[in-house]
């Protein structure tokens, strides 16, 4: 091979390894487009609907026939609008791709190395002046090192899809506080107009009785100002509804706009079951969660990375062929570069693998007995607030039969129109103090459902985690 072709091809071979390379391409963030971004958002949007499409196909019992944009939204549309839009999920399926990109680099192999040495004899004494000597380096990883890399960023990798899971319970948990809180302030607000237009009647009538002189001006007066606090309480339980609305904007990672004309649904929080929790829920969410799973990817990741210390006890091996042009003379080399374990056996990380899988250990451990804490402070919870909810049906049952035979009476002439209103007063002021102990009831519902990640009404109805390609907008 002549000279000219000889540097052709040293420059065919160098063109190639850069055109391999990657390049940096800048990505600057631009506040003013992410905002602009955020509140287009919206809940006709077409991804939306792909994507909700997608999560429950297959499922004909999770939403029998869905027409685009649905005329209701309840809590399992809405979940998975949030997990659509929500930045905790961006968040999430971002850390699981880093996970990703990790395994890549715990299974490349080391490059081997090249040397070229070009050398002048000042005097050559009639040979040739110049000495080539060309060497590479060749490392050859022992004892199984490459996999247990790869093994552990895989559990790794496993974790932080666990991870998504996690996220996308908070994400759904988070929702569900928000529509509850929605649900209790638009109640509560129509509670308090039939309440607040009861007690007017009442102060009608006592106005009209106080100028035939037949009650005092403290009487009157006392009605005022009890229906004046109803008005106050009114106008606070709308101003939590707006906030409500709000909250359930935030939840959900839209804007508050994108709410507008959107017909909200409460199905399934107006009643709470009796027979939610059972000892295959309880053994689930101690195997099943999502941060117990993970969990245990990081145990066995730390497990591989023991391994992968253990192994590094033996040394690798560097080969080095070489090649020298010696004035005139062709001579090959082969070399052996081994490492020598004399001053240390690799101890240190060793003890320091050792002490980190223990820890894992302890964490998987304090998980489930912090888990088990959880189901049974919730489920006490839970019980106690099904009683408390019970004497509430029974004090409105009391009062709405005590409203009836009232009604009856004053149909006879036996009661007039002042009974009749009081005993509504009594029916609503029980309804309240029932939607206070329904609150309480799914709260308690809500903290049983965290304490094992998953609903209880409807397990099929909320996807476990939607994987990233799912999400893509």
């Amino acid at each position: 091979m002549t000279g000219k072709r000889k540097q052709k091809a040293l420059l065919l071979i160098a063109f190639s390894l850069l055109c391999g390379c990657a390049t940096f391409k800048s990505k600057p963030l631009q506040p003013a487009k992410t905002a602009s971004s955020f509140e287009a958002r919206t809940l006709r949007s077409a991804g939306l609907e792909g994507f909700i499409v997608k999560n429950l196909k297959g499922k004909k019992e999770a939403l029998p026939e869905l027409t685009w944009p649905p005329g209701t939204w309840d809590l399992k549309l809405l979940s998975l609008a949030a997990l659509y839009y929500h930045p905790d999920m961006d968040v999430a399926r971002a850390r699981w791709g880093v996970r990703e990109a990790g395994v890549i680099t715990a299974g490349a192999r080391p490059n081997p190395g090249a040397a070229l040495t070009p050398q002048y004899h000042a005097n050559p004494g009639g040979l040739a002046p110049w000495t080539l000597m060309l060497s590479l380096d060749i490392p050859v990883e022992t004892a199984g090192r490459r996999g247990y890399r790869i093994a552990r960023a895989r559990h790794l990798s496993a974790s932080a899809r666990m991870e998504i899971a996690e996220t996308a319970w908070k994400v759904r948990s988070r929702l569900r506080k928000s529509l509850l809180r929605l649900f209790g302030f638009t109640r509560k607000e129509l509670l308090l107009k039939e309440q607040y237009s009861a007690q007017d009647g009442i102060v009608q009538i006592y106005e009209q009785r106080l100028a035939a002189g037949q009650v005092s001006g403290f009487a009157l007066t006392s009605e005022r100002i009890a229906r004046d606090k109803t008005a106050l309480a009114l106008s606070r339980a709308a101003g939590g509804t707006a906030q409500a609305r709000a909250g359930l904007a935030e939840s959900l990672g839209i804007p508050s706009s994108a709410l507008k004309g959107i017909d909200i649904s409460f199905e399934g929080l107006e009643r709470v079951s009796a027979s939610l929790y059972s000892a295959d829920v309880r053994r689930e969410a101690l195997t099943g969660r999502a941060d117990v799973l993970a969990k245990l990817e990081e145990y066995e990741a730390a497990q591989s990375a023991l391994q992968l210390q253990i192994a590094r006890q033996y040394p690798d091996v560097r080969l080095g062929p070489g090649y020298s042009w010696d004035q005139g003379d062709n001579e090959w080399s082969l070399g052996l570069v081994l490492e020598l374990p004399v001053l240390n056996r690799n101890e240190g990380p060793i003890a320091e693998a050792r002490a980190g899988r223990k820890q894992a250990a302890a964490e998987f451990t304090a998980l489930q007995a912090r888990v088990i804490g959880e189901i049974d402070r919730a489920f006490v919870g839970y019980n106690a607030s099904l009683q408390n909810l019970k004497a509430a049906d029974s004090l409105v049952s009391a009062q709405r039969e005590n409203l009836e035979v009232t009604a009856l009476r004053v149909k006879a002439g036996q009661e007039d129109r002042l009974a009749l209103l009081l005993a509504t007063q009594g029916l609503i002021s029980a309804e309240l103090s029932r939607l206070d102990a329904l609150l309480s009831a799914q709260e308690s519902v809500g903290r049983l459902e965290d304490a094992v990640q998953r609903p209880l009404n409807d397990p099929a109805a909320f996807p476990r985690g939607a994987t990233p390609d799912e999400a893509n907008r």
